[in-house]
């Protein structure tokens, strides 16, 4: 009997296996996006760090940040961003940044879920029990903004 077929279906499983286990051992996530490697973030590659801030002066031209959760008649809930003196720009994600504009990273119970390029998000579920939602403002080159040395962040709690 031609054990051809069974034997590449091995390998593939085990091989797949494999290369999934090195991936997520060098920080490469499943979107592709790999936290390891400052060149996959474009001209900004330099400035790119998901743990460096960018401390801002206070000022009437200071960001700020508070939540606002909707219940969705629909299911699940509708988070609304809302800000003073900062624009959403999706199109400069991972550049340069550009005083005033970058998005949004939104945690939940301390797991980052997604980035926000707007000020209105779904959010399908939520853990059962307590969930802290936890949402910061960020640079075009995903460093979290700060005003004299505080974040510019928003936390609230759900229990459900």
């Amino acid at each position: 009997m031609d054990r051809t077929i069974p034997m590449l279906l091995i390998g593939l499983v085990f091989g797949g296996g494999l290369g999934f286990t090195l991936a997520a051992a060098n920080g490469v996530t499943l979107d592709g996006h790999d936290h390891a490697d400052p060149a996959h973030h474009g001209p900004a590659a330099t400035a790119h760090a998901h743990d460096e801030t960018l401390n801002l002066p206070a000022g009437p031209d200071a960001p700020a940040l508070s939540l606002v959760l909707h219940d969705d008649p629909g299911g699940g809930w509708n988070l609304e961003l809302v800000t003073r003196n900062f624009r959403y720009a999706p199109e400069n994600a991972s550049r340069d940044h550009v005083p005033g504009e970058g998005h949004a990273h939104v945690y939940v119970n301390g797991v980052k879920i997604l980035r926000s390029y707007g000020p209105w998000l779904h959010l399908a579920t939520l853990p059962d029990g307590r969930a802290d939602i936890h949402v910061t403002l960020t640079s075009n080159d995903h460093r979290a903004l700060a005003v004299n040395g505080r974040p510019v962040s928003a936390t609230l709690t759900v229990s459900n």
